[in-house]
């Protein structure tokens, strides 16, 4: 008979105790010494290392919950039937050769988890926002200061330049140090650089204060992948991807609505005052409720994390039960993390796009995102050239392709999942989407791409119908329902490989997405100021026909890493081992 120290495998059936044995005293105190030896061997509200090297709780959803049972345990003799019915395990008695469940993999509950995933998209939105909200400003910006065109232009490719770079040092930072920090530092940045940006003087000011404001709000993104990742699982992921593509979309959205109305009633600076003041309300917000979520500094939740790392809420919470621990030493103190910081490596998000599967899932996902900024950035000059709208006509005609998007964000999260229960079955294996599956021998690839690859096609088509609906000049009516299926299919395959990217990338999740923000920013950037020059030069429909083809063509490097996804990691893996045991 062992403790069990190690997570199980996923394929095992879940542990069971042995049955009440005969009552009498000697029974009764061999059942107590078992389990006060069980209880030393295995720190209360600590359990086994994840599979990305964190620590997180024992079984069970309710930390202190399963903290006051241990307690008891150790305190008092308790019966075979109350150990049998707890809300705890703290070490589970089992043959040699067994194995049992892997732990839970986050204390969270189901709508705690969706509450921090909606306000982790609430801070993501900064990014697009702020890119596009600015764009209904540029003539009277140039006008005001009297500026050329080109000049004010160039503010908008330093802020994606910047947008595509910043994250791949908040995004390791993040990793490694914990996602509060991370939080803190980039609001603060932005915000100074909001308020700079309604008092600039000049073009100087403006020129240096966008790249500020983007090396604040970039990383946003990042960060509300990294935070859901940290709290579910792949098999939960689906529905949960959804929220990170919102910012993306409805940023683009209501961008230039918002910045139109403000420009044209309250002056351009009202635009920077605006965001200012909602990114003071949001770091607000986080200072005082939102929880460290990193699994390296907290664990699955259950951790206490150091007091730099503790929200508002945590600091107070701590104090009262601190006070109420003083004055009953039996109550017991939530575990205290054993986490140390560790230096970013600001070169990770490089590295991964060395990575065959993650080079090529990265570069595909960069050009089909691609595909989204070419017909944003087309929409105003086609609309005013061939319909003659208005910047406010305009900038509705946007929200079609945001009604799109979220039937997307809303629908493939709930095929994402069942692809991935379907697969799960498939190969007989037990299935709780509670605790984390070891994909090392499980078709992940293919579980997300048979999914992503119908929406990639369909968005390649609908490309392609939008160019040249515009093109022969049909009714409006006509282009707001191919904006939709343009929206439902880029979205829905960008969902399907962000999930995929963070599957792969276990404990690393917001070093990847920086690396797919850095592609998808470099790539947008240049489909951005491609498309008008391809559209005077080859007509609307045969640009857009080009378009819509590159993104078919991605398809190819799609079914390739599904046919050799699981083979690359396992080489990867190895190697990683065997560079670890080298050192």
């Amino acid at each position: 008979m062992t403790a069990l120290a190690t997570p199980p495998s996923h394929d095992a059936a879940p542990p069971t105790l042995p049955p009440p044995p005969p009552s009498s005293s000697s029974s009764s105190s061999s059942s107590s010494a078992a389990a006060a030896a069980a209880a030393e061997s295995q720190p209360l509200g600590k359990e086994p290392p994840h599979a990305d090297g964190s620590e997180g709780a024992v079984d069970g959803r309710d930390a202190r919950g399963r903290q006051d049972n241990a307690a008891d345990s150790l305190g008092e003799e308790q019966e075979p039937k109350d150990l049998e019915e707890g809300a705890v395990t703290v070490a589970v008695a089992v043959a040699d050769g067994e194995s049992a469940q892997p732990p839970k993999y986050s204390v969270f509950t189901t709508w705690e988890k969706r509450g921090m995933a909606l306000a982790a998209a609430v801070t993501a939105i900064f990014s697009p926002l702020s890119a596009q909200i600015y764009l209904p400003a540029l003539n009277v910006i140039s006008k005001d200061l009297g500026l050329s065109n080109a000049k004010v232009n160039l503010t908008i490719t330093t802020y994606m330049i910047l947008q595509g770079v910043t994250p791949m040092f908040i995004g390791s930072l993040a990793d490694s140090g914990g996602r509060r920090p991370a939080y803190l530092i980039c609001f603060v940045i932005y915000i100074a650089a909001n308020i700079g940006l309604a008092l600039a003087p000049g073009y100087g000011a403006i020129l240096g204060l966008r790249c500020l404001q983007s090396a604040g709000s970039s990383s946003t993104v990042a960060l509300c992948v990294a935070v859901i990742s940290d709290i579910v699982t792949s098999a939960e992921r689906g529905q949960y991807v959804g929220f990170t593509s919102m910012p993306s979309v409805l940023g683009p959205a209501l961008g230039p609505i918002i910045g139109g109305l403000l420009s044209q009633y309250l002056g351009w600076r009202s635009i920077f005052w605006f965001l200012a003041i909602f990114a003071g309300v949001t770091i607000v917000l986080i200072a005082c409720f939102m929880p460290e979520t990193c699994r390296h500094v907290v664990g699955d939740g259950s951790l206490t994390p150091p007091v730099a790392y503790r929200s508002l809420w945590q600091v107070l919470t701590h104090r009262r039960l601190r006070e109420v621990g003083g004055a009953s030493p039996d109550v017991p103190r939530p575990p205290k993390s054993g986490f140390t910081f560790k230096p970013p490596n600001i070169l990770g998000s490089l590295m991964l796009l060395l990575q065959k599967e993650t080079g090529l899932l990265l570069g595909s996902s960069g050009f089909v995102f691609a595909g989204f900024y070419a017909v944003v950035a087309a929409m105003p000059t086609l609309y005013q050239r061939r319909y003659g709208y208005n910047d406010i006509e305009v900038g509705l005609m946007y929200l079609p392709l945001s009604f799109g998007s979220v039937v997307a964000a809303s629908v493939a999260g709930f095929f994402i999942n069942r692809n991935y229960r379907r697969h799960h079955d498939r190969l007989g294996l037990t299935f709780d989407s509670s605790r984390q599956q070891d994909l090392s021998r499980f078709p992940i690839e293919r579980a997300r791409l048979e999914v992503g690859l119908p929406l990639l096609l369909l968005a390649g088509a609908a490309m392609a119908a939008w160019g040249w609906a515009m093109h022969a000049s049909v009714h409006a009516a006509v282009l707001c329902v191919v904006s939709v299926f343009i929206g439902i299919g880029i979205i829905g395959f960008n969902n399907t490989s962000a999930a995929l990217l963070v599957d792969i990338h276990p404990g690393k999740a917001g070093t990847a997405t920086a690396a797919n923000n850095l592609t998808r920013c470099l790539i947008g950037a240049g489909a951005s100021a491609a498309i008008i020059p391809m559209i005077d030069a080859m007509g609307i429909g045969w640009a857009f026909t080009l378009v819509g083809g590159i993104l078919v063509l991605c398809a190819a490097p799609m079914l390739l890493i599904m046919a050799k996804g699981m083979e690359w990691r396992a080489e990867r893996r190895s190697y990683e081992e065997r560079k670890s045991r080298e050192a």
